[in-house]
């Protein structure tokens, strides 16, 4: 068996599943200044009270499996990456803290307000930031990291971040469309169209960006014949932005959050065909970077005994909190209460708009 292929791809399933689930609520924490009333605020935040702290399992599994399996790339992606690594877990850590605080807050509620949203806006740019420098390529010397310490202070790194406040609303977005009703619903569907805007644009930004920038990803995507199957991920996104569009109002709640995901998934699959087999870029492949075969082999076995047991945690606790979130209006998912959802002359009251 593969071992480092087996785990990379382990690897690279635990970065998407956080990038996705910690995604759309660090999207709510970006959404979270611009709903127009604190009982949106309120809803938003009791939407995902139940499962925000196990979305970032993923985080702390994704990276352990990291060092303990490919120590190479480890040791030259952490100190090519330690400040937005360091501001993004602070970011995570003042959010948590934010998140609690506000609950019992009163007078402070607005100051916890920001450090919510502030902590979810300076983790998904920080997260932009390292997903730029690692696109771009890491400086290697003699099998070390050979930049400096703002190495990771680059323009693609900026427009990923951008890319991913974009994603991330768009995946807050849908995720209230889907959980919630009446005004905060309505929210969602309106902000969702300026999130998937930037997100859009930014993707197609970046593409072609690394396209035009790099000399190894333009031979990979537009050398013939690969650009015959490659183009389907370009023309699929595009098919996947126009879905999106219109199910912002459409009947179907949970179509925008799926969808959203799919978009991500698409963009995932976009990234690992430009850069794959490599752990760093264009330089060291899994298996260079992988541990001796032994510490493989307990690491899989760990891994499988592991891996089971938290996807089946999440799952239950996906499964026992399912169904709308009640907001302070006295909306819940029975069919008997006015759902804005799934009727377009929700749209026409303008006491549930933002302006």
């Amino acid at each position: 068996m593969d071992l480092p292929l087996a785990l990379a791809l382990v690897v690279i399933l635990a970065i998407a599943l956080y990038v996705l689930a910690d995604g759309f609520d660090l999207g709510i924490g970006i959404l979270f200044l611009f709903a127009p009333r604190e009982e949106d605020r309120d809803t938003m935040m009791e939407s995902i009270a139940p499962i925000w702290d196990g979305n970032e399992t993923w985080l702390v599994f994704g990276g352990t499996l990291l060092i303990a399996a490919f120590p190479v790339g480890y040791s030259v992606l952490l100190p090519a990456f330690y400040v937005p690594i360091i501001l993004m877990l602070f970011a995570l850590i003042f959010r948590g803290v934010a998140f609690e605080f506000r609950f019992q807050a009163r007078r402070s509620r607005r100051a916890w307000d920001y450090a919510f949203a502030g902590g979810s806006l300076i983790a998904a740019m920080c997260q932009g930031f390292v997903l730029g420098g690692f696109i771009q390529g890491i400086p290697m010397a003699n099998g070390i990291f050979a930049g400096h310490t703002f190495t990771f202070l680059t323009l693609l790194g900026f427009l990923c971040g951008l890319g991913l406040v974009g994603g991330y609303a768009l995946l807050g977005a849908g995720w209230l469309i889907w959980k919630t009703d009446g005004p905060t619903q309505v929210f969602g569907r309106e902000i969702g169209h300026s999130a998937l805007i930037l997100s859009a644009v930014m993707m197609a930004i970046v593409s072609a960006w690394t396209a035009l920038t790099e000399p190894a990803v333009d031979a990979r995507w537009f050398h013939w014949p690969q650009i015959l199957p490659l183009s389907l991920f370009p023309l699929a996104s595009a098919v996947v932005v126009v879905l999106i569009w219109r199910s912002l109002w459409g009947k179907y709640e949970p179509a925008t959050f799926f969808l959203s995901i799919v978009l991500f998934l698409l963009g995932f699959g976009g990234l690992a065909e430009s850069l794959w087999p490599y752990v760093i870029p264009r330089q060291v492949t899994i298996w260079q970077g992988a541990a001796d075969h032994a510490s493989l082999v307990f690491v899989g076995v760990g891994m499988a005994v592991v891996l089971p047991i938290v996807l089946a945690y999440l799952g239950h606790a996906y499964w026992v909190f399912r169904g709308k979130t009640v907001s302070a209006y006295g909306h819940g998912g029975d069919d008997s209460s006015p759902s804005a959802g799934c009727r377009r002359s929700s749209s026409m009251r303008t006491d549930l708009h933002l302006s």
